[in-house]
Order: C-alpha cells, then structure tokens, then sequence
C-alpha cells in the first residue's frame, strides 16, 4: 500500500509540474514570437525562421523560471489534494505533512539534478545556435568579434579603415601573439602588425615587440617598435561582456572543462559565478517545495486558497529581488562571490526549517 501511495503522490506531483511547465514554455512562445518578429521584419526571411528561434530560446528561458515552476506546481498540486479530502485519506494511512512535504521536496530537488545533467546541456547548444543564426541575420554587421578554439577574432571599423584582429590568447587584461590586418575604405590592404602581446585594458592598446609592414604603391617598408600605441573600439571589459552569456554553457561543460575555458581566456570569475548558480538550482527547488508546503498544508480551509497564491506570489518576487541583490554585492565585493550565490538559499533554509517544524505539529 505504501508503495502505491508513494507511486500516486510522485506520479499526480510531475503531472502538476508538466502542466505547468507546458504552459509556461507557450506563454514563453507567445511573447518572443513578437520580439523575433520585429527583429526579422526587414530581412528576407519566411516566418518559420521567426518560430523555430522562439521555439530554441524558450526553453532556457524556462530553465530560468523553474524555482517558480515548480513553486506554482506544489501549491496547485498541494491545494488539490487538500480540497479533494485526499490529505486526510493519506494522513490515515500514516502521511503526515512532514512526510509528504520530504518526498515532494525530494522529488524537486531530483529535478533539479535532471534538468542540469539532461536538460541544461540542450538548451545550452539550442542558445548557441539561436544566437549564431542571430548574428547572421544581424543588419550591423561593421563590429564582429569571434572566441573561438583558434583564439580570438575581431573585425572593426574605425574612421577610414577596416581591421582584422587576430590572437591565440585572451588573459588578465592582455592578447597574445597578435596580428593585425588593416585595410583602407577600397579593402585594400595597407598594413600587417605582428606583436607578442597587448595590453587591452583600455581603448588605447598597448602592443610590445612589434613588426610592421606597410603597403604603398607597390613597395613594401618593414619596421620594428617594441612598443606601439593602436586605438581601438574594444578594451578587455568590453570583449569579456560579449561572452559573459551562462546560457551559452552548459554545467556538465564547466564543470568538466573548467580549466581549459580559463586557459582559453573566459574570465575564472564569471565561469566559478556560473557554475556556482546552476548549481543551486536543484536547492532553489526544494526551498520552493518548502514554502509552498507552509501556506498550503498549515490549515485544511479551502476558502484560504486565493490568500495563500497572493501570499505565495509576493514571496517568490522577493525571493527573485533578495537573489538578484545578493550576487549584486558580490560583484562589487561587498560580499565573498560565492557566499553571495548561497547567502539566498541559506536564508531560505532556516526560514523554511521553521515553517516546517509548524506545519508539522497540523
């Protein structure tokens, strides 16, 4: 009996959080068909294309909202069985609110691994390739920068000439092993630059051990500087940004590649932010199970259920504003990094043991 009981809570929970979910990822098409609609109004493209880049950018959105998700689909899940009188029928057969509320809180929590091992490797490709087919597509297409396995790529356009920048490494403020192209209005060509290194702190770039080939008419004039001022539409911060997309990476791919991603030149920063916060995802998801057990399972009045979704509501808007403020005094330092991606779910740990241990005694 008690596996049949366990079988009925586990299986009637997911179909909660599938409904849900489903209903989320439409709402998600809806609102960013008309965003991709917009972007694609001036190129020659059919509405498939519109469709199927919502379709591959949606999920991730969705992966974001999960805590939320989930929350919604406890509190519907909960609600029910509490109105149904089925609460009463478990608590006969030895349920208690604690019980149900670990294995629904177990199963969250093992969702939450799911969607980080299975599902955030998907999405993150689907990203990739949302954003690569954006760029295509993109009509200013004067600035493009590339990191890729081969290094870094930059295409710029300055006042009266046009550069491509080359270099194998992109670290602590500083490329390596640089070469430059630049090319007058006519793209011809009327330079090469070959450098060791840069430092790209500032627009101002300042190159160390320099070889020059000028192009004029025909003659070629070579010259040696070991160091030589180049302006620039990019600095470090400004290439760093452009990569700094988690929706890009998958947590199997930092956590497996970590190092290499840093000896590439992504900042260790961002990658030890990124990982930290999907790795929170599968706590974040039973904290939600946690409070949406508090206001749902504290009392078997069915005329408390619009009071419990407007209560339930205005905590998960300050749960987002806690979160989004913690990591923000981690970025300027106020607080260690990483302790200000756990400081939320530490919160929420202590609040929820508490209503917990209350809803237990019901």
């Amino acid at each position: 009996m008690n596996n049949i009981i366990l079988n009925y809570l586990i299986k009637n929970y997911l179909k909660c959080f599938f409904i849900v979910t489903l209903t989320f990822y439409c709402f998600g098409i809806v609102l960013n068909l008309f965003e991709e609609v917009e972007f694609f109004k001036f190129t020659n493209v059919n509405f498939l294309t519109p469709l199927l880049l919502t379709c591959i950018f949606v999920p991730s959105l969705v992966i974001k909202l999960s805590p939320f998700i989930i929350f919604i689909s406890s509190i519907w899940f909960m609600v029910k069985i509490r109105n149904n009188k089925e609460l009463l029928t478990l608590k006969v057969y030895g349920y208690s609110n604690l019980r149900i509320f670990f294995i629904l809180a177990f199963v969250s929590f093992f969702l939450g691994w799911i969607i980080l091992f299975f599902i955030n490797p998907i999405s993150s490709s689907l990203i990739k390739y949302y954003e690569q087919t954006k760029s295509n597509h993109a009509r200013d297409i004067d600035h493009l920068v590339s990191f890729n396995k081969n290094g870094l790529w930059i295409k710029e356009t300055t006042s009266n000439k046009e550069r491509i920048i080359t270099a194998s490494k992109l670290e602590d403020f500083t490329i390596s092993q640089i070469e430059i192209f630049e090319f007058n209005k006519d793209f011809k060509l009327k330079r090469k630059i070959f450098a060791e290194n840069a430092d790209i702190k500032s627009n101002k770039w300042a190159l160390e051990k320099v070889k020059i080939f000028s192009y004029d008419v025909g003659v070629i004039e070579e010259s040696f500087l070991e160091k030589y001022n180049m302006d620039s539409n990019y600095n470090y911060n400004k290439l760093i940004n452009l990569f700094n997309n988690s929706d890009t990476f998958s947590f199997l791919e930092i956590l497996l590649s970590f190092k290499s991603m840093k000896n590439k030149g992504y900042n260790e920063e961002f990658l030890r932010q990124s990982m930290h916060t999907m790795m929170t995802l599968p706590f974040y998801l039973s904290m939600m199970t946690a409070l949406a057990s508090i206001l749902t399972l504290h009392t078997m009045k069915n005329s408390d259920n619009l009071k419990f979704i407007i209560i339930g509501l205005i905590l998960s808007v300050i749960i987002y504003y806690f979160k989004d403020l913690s990591l923000a005094l981690g970025k300027t330092d106020r607080l260690p990094l990483i302790l200000s991606i756990w400081t939320p779910i530490i919160a929420l740990s202590f609040f929820t043991l508490i209503g917990v241990i209350q809803i237990n005694e019901k």
